[in-house]
């Protein structure tokens, strides 16, 4: 597990990152059908229930700890070198400007270097701004666009960077 203190101004609770656990899928499960338009169904985030890539953070409240965010990350066969691909991150409402989805994708881009990706891609909603500068941040760069990726008919921003 690793601790991030948080560099969000509304909190100064610590983030622990740890391996998603069959526990938090619930939880998982509900804030991914509060951020998404299309959200993942359950059977799909729990297909991938063991793999080092499914992280979450964990905040504390007045109720104990429970699940901000996650990540799920893993690498795909590319001519050689694996390429790393971060499939879905997502921040509770009330966890956001906490530091959570910068310690869930530093978190997964070191797991994904250390399995020997040499570097990784994401989609991400075109319209999405606040996704799109935090990957920016992260050194990712608008590579291509894929048109009607979304089932709304939304286009994808398909976004790389190297390990």
């Amino acid at each position: 597990m690793t601790t991030v203190s948080s560099d969000g101004a509304e909190s100064a609770s610590d983030i622990r990152i740890r391996t998603a656990e069959r526990a938090d899928l619930l939880e998982i499960h509900r804030i991914e059908q509060a951020v998404f338009p299309q959200p993942w169904p359950f059977s799909a985030l729990e297909s991938y229930l063991g793999e080092s890539g499914f992280l979450v953070a964990e905040a504390d409240t007045d109720d104990g700890p429970r699940v901000a965010g996650y990540v799920i990350a893993d690498t795909v066969p590319n001519h050689g070198t694996p390429l790393g691909h971060v499939k879905d991150l997502a921040v509770r409402e009330d966890n956001r400007r906490e530091g959570v989805a910068t310690a869930l994708l530093r978190r997964a881009l070191s797991l994904l270097a250390s399995a020997g990706a040499g570097s990784a891609k994401l989609e991400v909603r075109a319209d999405n701004e606040g996704a799109i500068r935090l990957y920016r941040q992260f050194g990712f760069e608008h590579r291509k666009t894929i048109p009607n990726y979304y089932s709304n008919g939304e286009d994808a921003l398909v976004m790389v960077r190297l390990l």
